[in-house]
């Protein structure tokens, strides 16, 4: 594009006092810049925009057709920048947010219900296509914050720790793991286990079992969590899930849940965002209010503690 703004405004400017020197002096340019600047326009475009009638310079059809496209584009860029400038008078805007984990979606709502009480102007979009590729949108520009548990090393990227939480074991209270203070990892070879799809996105089986050689006997994929919970309620097979989704299941006693080995399978959760966003203020609340309000905190937050559905 061989326009620039500058160009739009100068032809504005001339059209309007009829005038090199005037239209120089409103702005703040001399006249022979505002003749180069003019002669630049008129040579990208192949097309005389002004004639000299008298001492007055007016308009040709060209610089007709010019003028009211940059009077258009002119007062959008007015009225965007006006808008952008109330934006952060009045704490307004958009903010989009994925997690990396389906789990998150069900405590979101919630601190989403405070957040809107402190900032009734930030329209808070949640974005569940970008779950499984949360890096690759924030680097896209299409979000502007992600809460994830995998390593970041990117230095376009920023982030803030959230919290930890704990994958166990869920089985049936008549499952052989029920006996047991954790499962060790060998004895998931015999195991069926229900994980969500794709498998080649399960961390718990990527990055945990099949290293170790303990493949599951048979690997199933679920959907959702409530399935999962059902199934395993029925003894048909095992799951891996956060400690705190399946809690009320545990507490209720349909379920059992164990640590995966004696020392447990933690996650470390944090919000990654573009650098420029990091000292936004409405940015730095909503963090706050994820990292005050954790899922981890359910006891100590009763309304956090929502029925859950996961993706490990």
């Amino acid at each position: 594009m061989d326009l620039e703004v500058r160009h739009l405004q100068l032809v504005a400017a001339v059209a309007d006092v009829g005038s090199l020197t005037r239209a120089g002096d409103q702005l703040h340019l001399t006249q022979s810049a505002l003749s180069h600047q003019l002669r630049d326009i008129e040579s990208r475009l192949g097309a005389a925009l002004f004639l000299r009638v008298g001492k007055r310079l007016v308009l040709t059809p060209a610089g007709e057709r010019l003028l009211t496209s940059a009077k258009d584009v002119l007062e959008r860029l007015r009225q965007t920048e006006h808008d952008i400038r109330a934006m952060g008078r009045d704490h307004a805007g958009v903010l989009r947010i994925t997690t990396e984990c389906y789990t998150c979606y069900h405590w979101l709502p919630p601190l989403l219900l405070r957040y809107r009480r402190k900032f009734p102007r930030v329209e808070v979009r949640i974005d569940v296509e970008a779950t499984r590729r949360p890096i690759e949108m924030l680097l896209a520009g299409k979000l502007d914050l992600a809460i994830i548990s995998s390593t970041v090393n990117d230095r376009r990227l920023v982030s803030r720790p959230l919290f930890s939480d704990e994958l166990v074991v869920i089985a049936s209270r008549r499952h052989r793991f029920a006996q047991q203070t954790h499962v060790k990892i060998a004895e998931m070879r015999d195991e069926t286990l229900f994980i969500y799809p794709p498998r080649e996105e399960s961390r718990v089986l990527q990055d945990v079992l099949l290293p170790a050689g303990a493949a599951p006997a048979r690997i199933e994929e679920v959907t959702l969590t409530e399935a999962i919970t059902e199934l395993v309620k029925a003894g048909l097979g095992v799951a891996v899930l956060a400690r705190w989704a399946v809690q009320p299941l545990v507490d209720a006693g349909t379920l059992v849940a164990r640590p995966l080995t004696a020392r447990g399978l933690r996650r470390e959760w944090r919000a990654v965002m573009p650098k420029d966003l990091a000292s936004i203020d409405y940015v730095k609340e909503f963090i706050d209010l994820l990292q005050k309000h954790a899922p981890t905190a359910r006891s100590r937050d009763p309304n956090l503690a929502k029925a859950a559905t996961g993706h490990s």
